[in-house]
This record gives structure tokens, C-alpha cells and sequence, in this order.
């Protein structure tokens, strides 16, 4: 089964093949007996041998059963999203708002408390990833979505750099699991082909987050009680981000093997409309081997890499966007909205993106390419237009959005190349550890004295998009090598490509290495 672009993740890239996943080895009932009773994939549970795999499904029943699902996992990850964004912008209106008079930030401390944000999350990646392999995933995301928004109510309580610096760290605690639980959810949920789009959809509210986070601004700025108009900020979206935790909590299904929404027939058919991925379910044990092997994967330094240099511009404009605008001659208020065509332009690119990427299948990095090219453009005309041309400059800004719709891509590259239940958490954490240093990193290039225009924060976007092209590049031709190869070894087994037994290898949870499928 060849393929034409390797990003697309038709197939799990792999590098070395032991001798016993060779298809003459295979001995699928024995093996699923085995497996099944020790430490294979939780959709195991679900079937009493391997021919409940090929229950007819009328094709109708299947498409309904879709919506079903997304009716179940998208509003509740889309809404989440869109509430990761405004709390990252909570910090640059409140910066507007008088936040940094009112604690008497000076030189670098507003930078800190930018990143400060992401050390916390940092220091929390492992072993919140770790926990949400052993806990039930859609109870242990709502748990901290919930202290998530009660850390950032606590936030209006400050009165020192030092008490919202840590309250900034525990909150980048509790949403260490977010991005990480997102990516196996999905996963666990969609096929390959199903998961670009899915991701599109909830990393939507990315930028549908950044125009309700202005909306919310300004009416937030017109409140006239008690406290400053920063204090409402915290408190009104804290309020709404625990609110939703609960709600998730509640309602968002830990896996297809035990949604409560589904009959017991709609999770067998969620569980086989995966099985193609090869790439399993969940698994609750955690193993070593696959540990080590993730470590040895020569992807998870790349999507490390990706992680870093894809987020250095977002840990800059999330947190300076609000200061660059207002230095192109607009009042607070005007400035909040100001920030809606931003995000309905993020949002309208991530569409565009993942249903092109759709249409024209196999293409991921050189979609990832394409939607580069308005950031390095936008990047280079903050720093070229002249200072004077506030709406030339307005419009390079929005050009440095699209940055969302390649790194949508990027995800969708990582969780589609990666088998394997611990391999995956693992290769997760570490790119969202990139996720953390890029956003750590970012707000540091914006120094005080060169407010607004800051020259050299905007040549950190310009640096990161340039190497982030070097690396999508890298890893397309070796991911294709990698098929390649793949391809090789499986011509020259018994069946050939055509003769390849899926059931024996789809819930063994196997590695990408493990698995020729």
C-alpha cells in the first residue's frame, strides 16, 4: 500500500522490524487469546474472538454513527479550545487594562509572567501524560480544565508580581494535559483519514477564541465597579473556563470501549472503523520497552523540534499582540476589537487547510508549506513597513496568523505516524514539551524598550518559520524513505502487501516499529 506523500500517515513509518511481526508468524486467534488476557488494547474487551471484527455495518448506520461521535467529542474539545486561547490573551488585556501599573511590573517582569505560565506546564507534562494513560481520560481532562479556571479566578485576588507568578504556574499545571488528552482522544476516536479535519475543527476555536477573547475584552473594559477592568478579566473567564470543566467532566466518554452515549453494537463499529490505523485504542499498562523505543525514534526529536520553533511566534503574539496593535494608533477598546478579524482569519485558514488536505490526500507537508508562506510575509512586513503605515502594518499582523492551520497539520502528522499506547504518551509529552519551550522562549524577544514595534521579537517569528520549513522538509522525505522501505519488507512476505492481516496486529498495541501494518 504505497504512499504518495508520507506525511499523510497511511501507514505508521518504521525502522527496524523484529522477526516475530512477520506475517508467517502471525497466528491471529491464539495470539488475540493470549493478548487479550494480558496487556493488549482495551478495545479487546469488546469482542470474544476476531470474527466480531466483520460485523456488517450498512454504510448509513456507519455515517450516523459518525455524526454520533462527533456530536460527542467535538463541541466539548471546540468550546475547551476556544477557552485555551482567551485565558493565554487574559494576561495581554490585562496589560491594557492596567495590570502592569497597578502591581508595578518594571523591566522583564511582564515577560516572566508570560512565560512563567509555561514552566509550570513544563515542569507538569510527564506525569500529567502519565496519568491520563492509568486515569480515565475524559474525567481527568474536566478535572483540570476545572482547576484550571479557579486558578485564573484567584488571579484577580493579586497583588504582587510574585502571588500572580504562581498562580500563572499552577494554572500552566493544570493545562499541561489539555493539548496531550486532545491528541489521544482523537486518536482513539477517528481514523487517519477522519483525523486531520477533527483536529481542524477543535483547533478552530483557536482563533474563534481569539475573536471572543476581544468581544469579551471589550465589554469586560466597559464594566464600571469595584475593581480595575483586569480584575473582571480573570474573574469572568475563570468563572467560565471551571464552569466548563464540570460540564466535561460530566458528559465528554473516557473511550469508545465505555461510551455511555453508544450501544454496545456502536462500540464494536467505533472501535473496527479504527482498526485500519493500527494504532489501537487505549492500553492501561504502561511499558517500558515502548519508552525506550520512543526515545530512539529519531521522530520524536523532530516533532520536538516542531514544537519549539512552531510556538515561538505564538508565545510572543498571545502575549503582545493586544501592545502591538495599540502601537498603530488605536485606542484600548477599539484595540480589543481589533483582534476579531484575527481570529476569524485563524479560524477560516485552519478550515481551508485540513479540507484541502482532505481533498488532495497525502499532501500534509506540503500544506504546511503552503500556509507558512502568509506568516513569513506578514513577519517580514512588521519589520520592513514603516512605522507610520498603521494599516499596512494591521494587515501584516493578520498575515501572522495562519501559523494554526500548519501546526493543526503537525499534530495530525505526529499522531498518525506514532503506534503504540505508551510510545504515543510519550511522543505526545515531548512535543508538547517543545509546545512549552517555543511558548516559554517567545515572550523574551520582546523587550520593553522596543515597545511596540519590537524588531526583535518579530525577527524571532521570521528565524522560527524559516527553520520550521527546514524540518517539515526533513521530515517528509525521511517519513517517505521510511514507507519505502516499509513497503519493501512487506512485498517480500507471504500475501505480498494485499495479504495482510489487520485483526491479527490492530489491538495488540504494538509500536510503529513493532507493526508493519
Amino acid at each position: 500500500m504505497n504512499s504518495k506523500e508520507p506525511s499523510a500517515g497511511s501507514k505508521p513509518a518504521i525502522e527496524n522490524v523484529p522477526p516475530s511481526t512477520h506475517a508467517e508468524d502471525q497466528t491471529p486467534d491464539p495470539t488475540w487469546k493470549s493478548t487479550k488476557a494480558a496487556d493488549g488494547d482495551t478495545a479487546m474487551a469488546l469482542f470474544n474472538d476476531l470474527d466480531e471484527l466483520h460485523e456488517e455495518v450498512d454504510p448509513e448506520e456507519a455515517r450516523k454513527l459518525l455524526r454520533k461521535i462527533d456530536l460527542m467529542i467535538l463541541p466539548y474539545l471546540a468550546v475547551c479550545y476556544a477557552f485555551f486561547y482567551i485565558d493565554k490573551t487574559t494576561l495581554s488585556y490585562a496589560a491594557i487594562f492596567g495590570v502592569r501599573d497597578d502591581l508595578k511590573l518594571h523591566g522583564t517582569q511582564y515577560n516572566w509572567l508570560s512565560s512563567i505560565f509555561y514552566f509550570g506546564f513544563l515542569a507538569w507534562a510527564f506525569p500529567t501524560n502519565f496519568l491520563m494513560q492509568r486515569l480515565p481520560i475524559g474525567k481527568y481532562l474536566g478535572a483540570n480544565i476545572f482547576m484550571w479556571g479557579v486558578f485564573l479566578m484567584i488571579q484577580a485576588a493579586c497583588n504582587s508580581f510574585e502571588t500572580l507568578a504562581a498562580l500563572r504556574a499552577l494554572g500552566g499545571a493544570a493545562e499541561a494535559c489539555s493539548d496531550p488528552a486532545f491528541m489521544l482522544i482523537t486518536s482513539m476516536w477517528y481514523t487517519r483519514r477522519e483525523q486531520p479535519v477533527r483536529i481542524g475543527l477543535w483547533y478552530t476555536a483557536n482563533g474563534l477564541g481569539i475573536a471572543l477573547g476581544g468581544l469579551l475584552g471589550y465589554g469586560i473594559g466597559h464594566i464600571r465597579g469595584a475593581l480595575p477592568s483586569w480584575k473582571y478579566e480573570f474573574i469572568v473567564i475563570g468563572a467560565l473556563c471551571a464552569a466548563w470543566g464540570i460540564i466535561m467532566f460530566i458528559f465528554l466518554p473516557d473511550s469508545p470501549v465505555s461510551a455511555p452515549g453508544l450501544t454496545q453494537r456502536e462500540r464494536r463499529i467505533a472501535v473496527e472503523r479504527i482498526r485500519e490505523n493500527q494504532t489501537g485504542v487505549e492500553n492501561k499498562h504502561l511499558k517500558p520497552y515502548q519508552i525506550l523505543e520512543a526515545f530512539k525514534d529519531y521522530k520524536l526529536y523532530i516533532f520536538f523540534m516542531l514544537g519549539v520553533v512552531c510556538n515561538i511566534p505564538n508565545g510572543g503574539i498571545s502575549n503582545f499582540g493586544t501592545i502591538i496593535i495599540q502601537g498603530f494608533g488605536f485606542s484600548t477598546l477599539v484595540t480589543t476589537l481589533m483582534q476579531i478579524p484575527y481570529g476569524v482569519l485563524i479560524a477560516f485558514s485552519i478550515l481551508v487547510c485540513v479540507y484541502l488536505n482532505d481533498r488532495y490526500e497525502n499532501r500534509r507537508c506540503i500544506f504546511i508549506l503552503i500556509f507558512l508562506i502568509p506568516n513569513i510575509v506578514g513577519a517580514f512586513g512588521l519589520r520592513f513597513v514603516p512605522a507610520d503605515r498603521g494599516v499596512g502594518r494591521l494587515i501584516c499582523y493578520y498575515l501572522t496568523g495562519p501559523y494554526n492551520a500548519a501546526f493543526v497539520l503537525v499534530l495530525s502528522m505526529q499522531i498518525a505516524n506514532t503506534a503504540g499506547h505508551t510510545k504515543k504518551v510519550v511522543t505526545n509529552a515531548v512535543l508538547f514539551l517543545g509546545y512549552c519551550t517555543g511558548n516559554l522562549a517567545g515572550p523574551f524577544f520582546y523587550k520593553t524598550d522596543q515597545s511596540p514595534t519590537y524588531p526583535l521579537g518579530i525577527w524571532s517569528m521570521i528565524v522560527a518559520h524559516l527553520i520550521e520549513v527546514v524540518l517539515i522538509s526533513v521530515l517528509g522525505l525521511l517519513l517517505r524513505w521510511e514507507n519505502q522501505k516499509r513497503d519493501r519488507i512487506q512485498s517480500q512476505m507471504p500475501g505480498g502487501l494485499e495479504g495482510r492481516d489487520l485483526d491479527a496486529t490492530a489491538f495488540l498495541d504494538l509500536t510503529d516499529r513493532e507493526n508493519l501494518k
